[in-house]
């Protein structure tokens, strides 16, 4: 029987680099009941208000929404239960240490399938000031638009 190979998102929260300041970045396995794994092969889900806790020498994925199944019967899951996340325990430590600075979290960017198994990509993150936000978006456009001016001068 073959394999699905590649990486297939299935959600990403974007929103997330906007709001935070990326520091460091982690590839994590997801312990899924049946209707969540088809749920997401459906390609539903929202990363939007999740966030990744450390209790107790484990990581759980909270407040993630992925929705029923909708062939689903009584054995349905619900849509924002917590989930284990699958990491060593080094990384578990790492997090955990860096979590208790001032400032730190956790949280989810992409939930996607890799060879057919579920994976989150979860990054220690920093938030970011309303200014940083701003400083942010003000050099995307001030590249964006000197990349449209390079391309504007080589077709000249």
């Amino acid at each position: 029987m073959p394999k699905d190979t590649g990486r297939q998102v299935v959600a990403s929260n974007r929103k997330a680099r906007h709001d935070y300041v990326i520091e460091d970045v982690f590839e994590a396995g997801i312990v899924l009941s049946g209707t969540e794994v088809k749920a997401l092969r459906q390609g539903r889900a929202s990363l939007v208000d999740g966030f990744v806790l450390v209790d107790r020498g484990e990581a759980w994925l909270e407040n993630v929404y992925v929705p029923e199944y909708s062939q689903g019967t009584w054995t349905n899951h619900a849509p924002r239960r917590k989930r284990k996340l699958l990491l060593h325990r080094s990384e578990i430590d790492r997090l955990e240490a860096r979590t208790r600075e001032k400032g730190q979290t956790i949280i989810p960017l992409q939930l996607y399938f890799l060879d057919g198994r579920a994976k989150v990509e979860i990054a220690l993150a920093r938030g970011k000031k309303e200014y940083d936000k701003r400083q942010s978006l003000r050099e995307r456009q001030d590249n964006l638009e000197a990349q449209r001016a390079m391309r504007h001068r080589e077709l000249s």
